[in-house]
């Protein structure tokens, strides 16, 4: 059966973008629909601006003026700049990539109905189909949430002003950022979450770093608190709390909710083509394929992953598969994330409570940022580098980081995995002397002082009729 197309793709975030680049490299002939910006929530509503706050919340950190008036041009301009080098649909089409705008949804497994702004609908057939529809924020079920104001990820970053107080709920990755942003752009940020500590999967040890980072700039906590009730106007919210068998109540100017997402499903009438999801999204396999043989998903429409370079990675994947018919798996073995926070936190890899848990034999590789030279040339020097590796070898399985350019950091120890080089290899690198990447060799370095024993150093000592003291190694965790 001929079909108008070979690719079609669902969604022009960065899963979709990914993807229809992909099949246009490959000749396949491809469309992509999109029924808002192209760009998706990373351009527009998440890592862009996001990373576009932080950067002037650093600047207004270290006493340079900054203005909101500043800070939403910059929004402004950065973004448009990504998305007209990037994303702007005449450079898709430039590559041979068609774009349609509007809302597609199923009539059978190669068959879509694209329904536009104006109401207008029209089909069109694929031989393949990606689905990359994303998410959006998920507001938790509160008294009072509907007819209070509240703002998300996607309403955030278009504030005229900056509000004198906030109450952010939810201290994951997206909530302490914006809680270190606006408390430096001069907003008194309250922090709400059910843990007990902020970005509860990270290892306490690594967050407690941050957190006294968060107070000691003003930031105020509420954790192991639960939202009861909320109600207000544009102008003050009042939210009631139980924490620790109390009733306790929070006013402030804005309420952002950072509570996590949801994958967006509803207008794609999945079972017009019998695609099989549940509640955490579309169900695909290692190969991002669904059940039906020619329709892969990719990114946060499959409840995987919400990290937008997974979304590009499963995308790249599923493109992979479908139109070179490549046997590739997605790998999930060396995901790397990061939070931009000052300090920033990273991770790939195992983490210390999963290794702990299966009963792993492990060695923690650990350096203080006080040892890297270049953090102390900066006053960088609050942080930690953890690496989790078998002692024998050296193979790399974790490693955890907060500091100060973590996520550049951890690329590092990524690639190191994903190529199976030890930690005796990094530590057999030069490296370039002094830099923060320079940590990561001194990390490493551990493993060849946890090597050490008196035995050994009593046999060179004897061998060679050395004549000076014997080491102390008495302690198993120096540093040295």
């Amino acid at each position: 059966m001929k079909h108008e197309y070979d690719l079609i793709v669902i969604g022009g975030g960065s899963a979709g973008l990914t993807a229809s680049r992909f099949g246009a490299s490959v000749s396949a002939k491809t469309l992509l629909i999109e029924k808002g910006k192209l760009g998706g929530i990373c351009t527009w509503a998440g890592c862009i601006p996001g990373k576009i706050m932080l950067h002037q919340a650093r600047l207004a950190a270290s006493g340079v003026p900054v203005t909101f008036e500043t800070v939403s041009r910059e929004l402004k301009e950065r973004r448009n700049y990504i998305y007209e080098q990037e994303n702007y649909p005449d450079k898709l089409r430039s590559m041979g990539i068609d774009v349609a705008e509007g809302q597609a949804s199923f009539v059978d497994q190669h068959t879509l109905s694209i329904r536009q702004e104006n109401g207008e609908t029209r089909q069109t057939t694929g031989r393949y189909i990606i689905i990359a529809t994303g998410s959006k924020p998920y507001i938790p079920s509160i008294a009072g949430i509907g007819r209070t104001p509240y703002l998300t990820n996607h309403s955030l970053f278009e504030l005229p002003y900056p509000p004198e107080s906030m109450i952010i709920v939810g201290a994951g990755p997206a909530g302490t950022e914006m809680a270190q942003a606006f408390q430096r752009l001069g907003t008194d940020v309250t922090l709400v979450d059910m843990s007990h500590h902020i970005l509860p999967c990270e290892p306490a040890e690594i967050t407690s770093v941050l957190q006294k980072k968060l107070e000691d700039e003003g930031v105020s906590f509420l954790l192991g608190a639960t939202p009861d009730a909320v109600q207000g106007d544009q102008h003050q919210i009042v939210m009631k709390l139980r924490q620790n068998g109390e009733t306790i109540q929070r006013k402030a100017e804005k309420l952002f909710f950072a509570t996590g997402r949801r994958v967006n499903l509803e207008s794609l009438k999945l079972p017009n083509a019998g695609i099989r999801s549940n509640s955490n999204g579309i169900i695909v396999n290692s190969a991002c394929r669904t059940n039906r043989n020619n329709i892969y998903a990719a990114g946060d429409v499959t409840g995987r992953y919400q990290l937008t370079h997974m979304s590009g990675h499963m995308a790249e994947i599923a493109a992979r598969n479908a139109l070179l018919r490549m046997p590739v798996t997605i790998d999930a073995r060396h995901v790397p994330w990061a939070i931009y926070t000052s300090p920033e936190i990273a991770h790939v890899g195992i983490t210390r409570y999963e290794l702990e848990k299966s009963g792993k034999k492990f060695e923690t590789y650990r350096l203080p940022y006080h040892k890297i030279d270049r953090a102390v040339t900066d006053r960088v020097q609050e942080g930690w580098i953890l690496v989790y590796a078998k002692k024998r070898s050296g193979k790399i399985l974790g490693a955890d980081i907060v500091g100060e350019q973590a996520g550049e950091l951890i690329s590092q120890f990524t690639l190191a995995m994903k190529n199976g080089i030890s930690l005796k290899q990094m530590a057999d690198t030069i490296y370039p002397y002094p830099t923060i990447a320079f940590g990561a060799r001194r990390t490493a370095d551990q493993w060849y002082v946890k090597k050490q024993n008196l035995t050994l150093i009593k046999w060179i000592r004897r061998l060679f009729r050395f004549r000076g003291p014997m080491p102390d190694l008495s302690d198993p965790d120096r540093i040295v």
